[in-house]
């Protein structure tokens, strides 16, 4: 059609008829970027109008918009006459193409040329320097603007603005545009954007106010960038902007689409994102790109595949960056099948050489498939690889076990010339410590010491994470004292590796620290120091962590809601275990894990039973740690049958593999119910080798059932794993008092004493008002024991006036339990619980001790014992034993 039109023209051979037509017809294309537009330059030879500036400079801008920079530096040097639009569109179009320094030196060309620069060729210079890290050169372009007198120019300000935004120099740019009046909705714009950009939220919404206020009106991009400082303010302030845009009428084109797409799904509100990507038909690449992003953040994953097809059928050509999104989705949801078909469509569109989305590949590969090899295969077919494709593959080898590997890929990175960033070295740091790899993780130590990435927090993090784990804990503190900011992880960190250890009181004393160092408690620390109180069962810390959280609003978390679960559970609080759990919206595998343990071990066994019943018909799945709470209820409460039942259904109904501690309760089941046989015969054929534990467990049941040649066998089996553990004998001496063979029990202890064995003696501790009192079994260390066995000799006195059948072996006055309990209950209110925690088994005196103190005070004693309590309440106990 215009082909035919510039025939027409040609025809008429008009000089000033033609050069008005070209000119429409180049301008007409130009401004709606027509690639039939550059039919128009044959003409403008033949007609000997290739001279003509006003035609040559539409005419660059038509082969920069359609044909790419190239080739609109060809004809710029073909151009015979050039001003400063020549200069300035080539100028442009190099940096669009983000090839700033070319565009710099294209600059530099044209000062020689002796062309002066106007507003729009400085704006584009200022771009180039802030992407390229001039600073010193974009000072210099401020400098030549005031000498020029365009320091009140707009475009300029404008462009200033976004230049110290770039560096982090907000406060300059402040500065400026204060400086600076009248300034027009480009400028005000900027200057949000600067605030958004540098994260000063509330500054970017007030400049909006100030802007209203000054009479200049918003456009889309304004309302483009408000929407970004929404992230952090709420779903509130987005949905205030958003009605803002609906009260000005401004025109809801693609891009205001898609940052209102990106604020709704930011805050989970995907029905409105739809909502407002169908308000018009205008649909682009990024705006299909945020759709789907916004599904996968929200895990809609088949949403998202689905809006990738659609987006297909719309004729759209996926680019990049939703190659990249779709990719992502694949890795979140680990389907190599769908990140296999994606791979394919990237090479037909020929972007396999992407480094974006090569990096994607990367790690879709190394989440998705078994094989390294495809990851690295990725890997070497990316043109330009850089520190994040680097990255993606050392922490893939990682993870999938092969450290060693990844470390290689880690020095041929630098010998690449690559520099790791804190991510590359954070992301590899826990696996290697996982792998015990000392030396490895001391070498990337080194390497960040001599690098500017000590100074990294995430770094940091990660190397107290590795030496606590490693149990280095000396280490670990050094590390943070070395730190010139600690946050919440820092600390959540050593809370957590301290409570695997078993240092729970250690883990507590981090509220302090993080106290000291005004950091406040997130959900995550505490939930670190609810299991810490849980453990140690002081249950006055745990109430204290229950009433902060409330306060700051913690409790809508799953984490803090679940460690309440266990905490309550562990302390024999069951009642406040299962109102935390109430407040659940949607209990998760550790929700119901959590409420099954604490209602098993508080002697709860028809309940436990009845909530797995409960968690099944929910559709949650049990897992491993469900089935050890399960049989440890039927063990406790002793059915038999019903234990054989869960314990076969793990393999037959729910693919679980039963791992040792399955096997020790199924003998604790069998052994129970006195099939003493078939235990052993389950120690002898189950997959794994005996353990000292498993054993115990089947010397016990012989000692309950006096099977003394059973339980004979079962110790010698035992004390050939370990010859040096004292509680084969014990327990065999205990077994022969019982049945009357005094003989065999004194020969026992002689063996023992001869061995030199002795066992460990047993400690209790208690909590009052914030403080753990450790009582250790015939220690009189303790600065009120005096008074604590005067009256443990008072309530037997009264033992005796009410006719209650006890009486006390002379070492039981002894029993750490004894002296934890009689200790609370002076140091106590009247009504008050006591909560004590034992290291080991609660011995019958004492428990019977404690059973009588309840018939004689209204006061409940709650004693734990490894997992298992024993809640005494008005001379009943909850094992009924």
């Amino acid at each position: 059609m215009l082909c035919k039109a510039a025939n027409r023209v040609i025809n008429r051979n008009e000089p000033t008829f033609l050069e008005e037509t070209c000119s429409r017809i180049l301008s007409f294309c130009n401004s709606n970027s027509l690639k039939q537009g550059i039919s128009v330059h044959s003409p403008v030879i033949k007609l000997g109008l290739h001279h003509h500036l006003y035609l040559n400079n539409n005419l660059l801008s038509l082969y920069a918009k359609c044909f790419g920079v190239n080739k609109a530096r060809h004809f710029f040097d073909e151009m015979p006459h050039k001003d400063v639009v020549s200069w300035t569109g080539i100028l442009s179009a190099y940096v669009k193409n983000g090839n700033h320094d070319t565009a710099l030196r294209v600059f530099d060309s044209m000062l020689i040329s002796g062309e002066s620069p106007n507003e729009f060729t400085l704006s584009s210079v200022l771009r180039s320097c802030s992407s390229m890290g001039e600073f010193d050169y974009g000072t210099c372009i401020q400098g030549y603007v005031i000498k020029e007198g365009f320091d009140q120019n707009p475009v300029l300000i404008s462009g200033l603005i976004d230049f110290y935004s770039k560096f982090g120099l907000v406060t300059e740019a402040s500065n400026l545009f204060i400086t600076k009046g009248n300034h027009d909705t480009v400028t005000w714009t900027m200057m949000i954007s600067s605030c958004v950009l540098a994260q000063r939220w509330v500054q970017a919404l007030q400049l909006y106010v100030d802007m209203v206020k000054a009479g200049v009106a918003p456009n889309e991009f304004t309302f483009v960038k408000l929407l970004g400082a929404c992230s952090v303010h709420g779903l509130n302030y987005g949905k205030l902007v958003h009605a803002h845009i609906l009260l000005r009428g401004i025109k809801l084109n693609v891009v205001l689409k898609t940052a209102l797409v990106n604020m709704y799904s930011r805050f989970q509100r995907m029905e409105d994102a739809i909502k407002v990507s169908n308000l018009t038909p205008e649909y682009d690449t990024m705006l299909w790109t945020a759709l789907i992003s916004g599904f996968a953040q929200n895990s809609m994953f088949r949403k998202a595949v689905s809006t990738f097809h659609a987006m297909g059928v719309s004729g759209i050509i996926p680019n990049n960056y939703m190659f990249s999104s779709i990719l992502n989705v694949s890795s979140l949801m680990l389907s190599l099948a769908l990140g296999q078909q994606v791979h394919s469509r990237v090479v037909v569109t020929g972007l396999e050489g992407d480094v974006s989305v090569g990096n994607a590949l990367i790690n879709m590969y190394v989440k998705c498939s078994d094989n390294v090899e495809d990851a690295l295969r990725v890997f070497r077919g990316i043109s330009l690889s850089n520190v994040v494709s680097w990255t993606s593959l050392i922490a893939g080898f990682a993870e999938h076990g092969l450290q060693l590997d990844s470390f290689h890929l880690f020095t041929e990175m630098r010998e690449a010339g690559i520099e790791p960033n804190s991510f590359t070295i954070s992301s590899i740091i826990r696996p290697f410590g996982a792998a015990k790899l000392l030396p490895q993780i001391l070498m990337l130590h080194g390497h960040v010491m001599k690098t500017n990435l000590h100074e990294d927090i995430a770094v940091q993090n990660a190397l107290v994470d590795f030496y606590a784990e490693f149990g280095m804990l000396n280490d670990a503190w050094q590390m943070v004292d070395t730190m010139n900011r600690r946050d919440a992880i820092t600390y959540t960190t050593l809370a957590s590796r301290m409570n695997q250890m078993g240092h729970h009181e250690s883990a507590l004393h981090i509220i302090t620290d993080m106290k000291n160092d005004d950091i406040k408690i997130d959900e995550f620390s505490t939930a670190s120091f609810l299991s810490a109180s849980a453990d140690l069962g002081t249950i006055m810390t745990g109430k204290q962590l229950h009433c902060h959280s409330v306060k700051s609003g913690l409790c809508k978390w799953f984490s803090v809601l679940n460690g309440l679960v266990n905490l309550y559970g562990k302390c024999g609080c069951i009642h406040d275990a299962q109102r935390a759990f109430g407040e659940i919206g949607m209990p998760d595998i550790f929700s119901w894990n959590g409420l099954i343990s604490g209602l098993t071990s508080n002697g709860y066994i028809p309940s436990a039973l009845s909530t797995f019943d409960d968690m099944k018909l929910s559709g949650v799945k049990p897992d491993a740690i469900t089935f050890l709470s399960i049989l440890s209820a039927c063990s406790n409460g002793k059915l038999t049958d019903l234990g054989l039942e869960h314990f076969q259904s793990m393999r037959e109904i729910y693919n679980i593999e039963p791992q040792l501690d399955h096997y020790v309760h199924l003998v604790d089941i069998l052994g129970q119910g006195g099939r003493l046989e078939e235990a052993m015969e389950v120690i002898q054929t189950m997959p794994f080798t005996a353990n000292t534990s498993i054993y115990k467990t089947l010397l016990r049941a012989c000692k309950a059932h006096r099977n003394i040649p059973l339980a004979e066998h079962t110790a010698k089996q035992g004390l050939e794993l370990d010859p040096l553990d004292p509680a084969f004998y014990i327990l065999l001496t205990n077994l022969y008092q019982d049945a009357g063979r005094h003989y065999l029990a004194e020969r026992t202890l002689t063996v023992m004493k001869e061995k030199q064995l002795r066992k460990n003696p047993s400690h209790s501790w208690v909590q009052i008002r914030d403080k753990v009192h450790v009582f250790v079994a015939g220690e009189r260390s303790h600065p009120r024991t005096n008074e604590i066995y005067e009256q443990i000799e008072s309530f037997e006195a009264e033992f005796k006036k009410h006719g209650y059948l006890f009486q006390g072996i002379g070492h039981s006055y002894y029993h750490s339990e004894k002296l934890a309990v009689v200790f609370g209950l002076l140091n106590t209110p009247s009504k008050a619980p006591i909560y004590v925690i034992k290291n080991s088994s609660i011995c019958r005196d004492c428990h019977n001790f404690m059973k009588f103190v309840t018939q004689l005070i209204d006061r409940e004693i709650i004693v734990r014992e490894g997992n298992r309590l024993h809640s005494f309440r008005k001379g009943e106990c909850s094992c009924r034993g």
